[in-house]
């Protein structure tokens, strides 16, 4: 039988909402066999998801989900299977952690002075680690200042809104090498997420591959089959392997742990190169 592989989601650990425990279970039930826990810039919950991953009998591979700056905009870019505890990966997360921290403090001060106080304690009580954009949003839900977490994004939160705040993430070369350092492999996420023209997207897989990346993220939930096959296609032009990932942050409707990850048989999975 076929393995079902799920090489992106969030937990608590970052800004996804369930535990990894509960991660890996809710992965198990729908079907996953090999999974990757990829937490922005962060692995804390790579320690417990394993111990879960082993009740369950999947295999867990580490990952990370690492914030970049590519011409003025966030580009994420995952690692799969490295070692969690190599020396350049932890400096460089903790960098990130420490610019994340920054900007939490900031969002807070641009909420209060639209009015709502004491919003970076607010956020932090919904966070297991550092304080995101996505923990504003279910704050600014929780005290009913928005409906629901993309009206908060839409009003306060996305660039251009009155509490965003830019950060100066690390730039790609810098996440591929620390990754490559750590013994992993380095995928470009989402790509069609961006909202960027398609001749803007073929330029960020080209430099992606220029240097020195190893995989893009082909398939994910609620992509039409000519989306993937363009992102396969673009991925081939490049050289590249193919990755799949849910993006899997809560329970809802349309996406979920393993569902509808299937990579075009013309590409290499990401997998063979671990």
């Amino acid at each position: 039988m076929e393995k079902i592989y799920d090489l992106h989601c969030h937990s608590t650990a970052s800004d996804g909402v369930l535990t990894p425990t509960e991660v890996v279970q809710r992965a198990y039930a729908q079907g996953v066999n090999v999974l990757a826990l990829t937490d922005h810039d962060s692995v804390s919950g790579l320690d417990e998801a394993k111990i879960a991953a082993d009740k369950c009998g999947i295999d867990l591979i580490s990952g990370v989900e690492i914030s970049t700056q590519w011409e003025n905009r966030g580009i994420h870019i995952v690692g799969l299977g490295f070692d969690k505890t190599h020396p350049k990966m932890t400096a460089l997360l903790q960098q990130q952690a420490d610019l994340r921290h920054k900007r939490a403090l900031e969002i807070g001060d641009k909420l209060a002075k639209i009015g709502v106080e004491n919003a970076f304690a607010g956020a932090q009580a919904l966070a297991n680690g550092e304080v995101t954009r996505a923990h504003y949003a279910r704050y600014l839900v929780q005290i009913g200042k928005v409906s629901n977490d993309n009206q908060a994004f839409k009003k306060y939160l996305s660039q251009g809104k009155s509490c965003y705040v830019k950060t100066e993430w690390c730039d790609i070369p810098t996440a591929i090498d620390v990754i490559h350092q750590a013994g992993g492999v380095a995928v470009l996420a989402h790509p069609l997420r961006y909202d960027m023209t398609a001749k803007k997207i073929r330029q960020l897989i080209a430099d992606f591959a220029s240097w020195g990346g190893d995989a893009l993220e082909v398939s994910g939930c609620g992509q039409t089959p000519d989306q993937r096959k363009q992102l396969a296609n673009w991925a081939k032009e490049q050289g590249l392997a193919g990755s799949v990932g849910s993006d899997f942050h809560f329970p809802c409707c349309w996406v979920e742990l393993g569902k509808s990850l299937y990579l075009p048989t013309e590409i290499e999975p990401v997998w063979n190169l671990f």
